[in-house]
């Protein structure tokens, strides 16, 4: 029976070892921490690339999350501190990357794109009505009976022809 009772809390005490404890921050008040969370959804984990600096566990974005706070205890504004990060990790870590010479293809192209396809299909529109005015040529051989019909030597009977 203590066997059986070592054994379940052995087992117990190791889910409690390995649980991970997450950042603990204080903050003066609620609008604080709201633009700490604001701040740290909007920049991006280097190691992730995909997650926020909020949701990442990796190192460097703890570290990240660390910075931020640092930062913000001192007094530093939300342009500051992201331009601080962006000086360290490059333009990349940030989800919103600033309008600017080299950043303008990658804002740019979204309506480069829509464009391009709004013409497209204004040119597919055009050419379908174009193609319905004109009709297609008709052949020799139906200028001919077209001819025969309007003079009415066609020799058929137009109610059946229908």
């Amino acid at each position: 029976m203590n066997r059986l009772l070592l054994m379940l809390l052995t087992i117990f005490y190791l889910g409690v070892v390995h649980a991970e404890v997450p950042d603990i921050y204080d903050f003066k008040d609620p609008k604080q921490e709201a633009r700490y969370q604001e701040l740290t959804a909007e920049l991006r984990c280097p190691k992730c690339q995909n997650q926020n600096i909020a949701d990442s566990d990796a190192p460097i974005a703890a570290d990240m999350r660390d910075e931020v706070y640092r930062m913000m205890k001192s007094g530093a504004g939300n342009e500051e501190i992201v331009d601080s990060l962006v000086a360290r990790f490059g333009e990349f870590v940030r989800f919103k990357p600033a309008f600017n010479a080299r950043t303008f293809l990658l804002w740019a192209t979204p309506a480069i794109a829509v464009l391009i396809g709004l013409l497209a299909v204004a040119a597919v529109i055009i050419r379908a009505r174009r193609r319905d005015r004109e009709g297609a040529p008709l052949s020799d051989e139906e200028r001919a009976r077209a001819a025969r019909i309007l003079s009415g030597q066609d020799g058929r009977d137009r109610r059946t022809d229908i």
